[in-house]
């Protein structure tokens, strides 16, 4: 289906973003400038900012205009509660090297109903408490049904809406059922290393699976966090 011009201006805007055009806390160009240059309204302009400000890609600064967001925010996927990789409400993060092309350990495999010698698209990253030290290590696979229509997936720039509205905007496909299975082990020396552990740790380890519309997996998600900042907590009727 055809994208109406507004959208049409914020996915351009979008795009540039990605791509380094404007870097974070970098001013955007003027309603008026867009207007011009796609012939529109203002009226229009102003629903394609819209657009990127509900999906965190930009704010407002008053008297000034629209500039790019300066912390990417890593937030929940559907109904995921407090205790899982992602705290609700989101996290600040950094992205650990580069996305790429790997055959996931044999339970993700399993889980993504992947062959022993599939790829899939893995993308790392560090969940950040408020002062900047690390909570979690998060290792998100992406099988390739999902990731090669999905190109910002393998892109190092945040996807500051979330890969959630990001996946179901190129493929329709959007998560119905997550199902997460919570272990308890001791940290690998990767994860040692990036959560600053100095000796033998024990981990929460969160496998979040997440299924589509049709019952096939999106995406497998391990959250790794030191049992000391670790936290669930159940309410319940009694």
């Amino acid at each position: 289906m055809a994208l109406l011009k507004y959208e049409e201006i914020a996915e351009s805007l979008r795009s540039r973003i990605a791509a380094g055009e404007f870097a974070p806390g970098e001013m955007l160009p003027s309603g008026r400038d867009l207007a011009e240059q796609w012939s529109v309204s203002r009226a229009t302009t102003v629903k394609a900012m819209d657009v990127l400000r509900n999906d965190g890609v930009v704010e407002a600064r008053q008297g000034t205009g629209f500039v790019v967001t300066e912390t990417p925010v890593a937030r929940p996927a559907g109904g995921r509660t407090a205790g899982s990789a992602r705290v609700a409400g989101g996290m600040p993060f950094l992205r650990v090297g580069e996305p790429d092309w790997q055959a996931p350990p044999p339970h993700v495999a399993e889980a993504l109903r992947m062959g022993a010698t599939e790829h899939a698209l893995r993308r790392v990253r560090v969940m950040q408490l408020p002062d900047g030290s690390p909570h979690s290590y998060v290792v998100a696979w992406f099988p390739r049904d999902v990731a090669e229509p999905s190109p910002r997936l393998a892109q190092t720039a945040p996807i500051a809406e979330g890969t959630t509205r990001y996946v179901r905007r190129q493929t329709g496909r959007f998560p119905v059922e997550g199902v997460d299975t919570t272990t308890v082990r001791l940290a690998t020396e990767t994860e040692r290393e990036h959560l600053a552990l100095s000796e033998p740790t024990a981990v929460a380890v969160v496998l979040h699976l997440a299924y589509d519309q049709e019952g096939r997996p999106l995406v497998c998600e391990e959250g790794v966090t030191p049992s000391t900042l670790y936290e669930r907590v159940d309410t319940y009727p009694m």
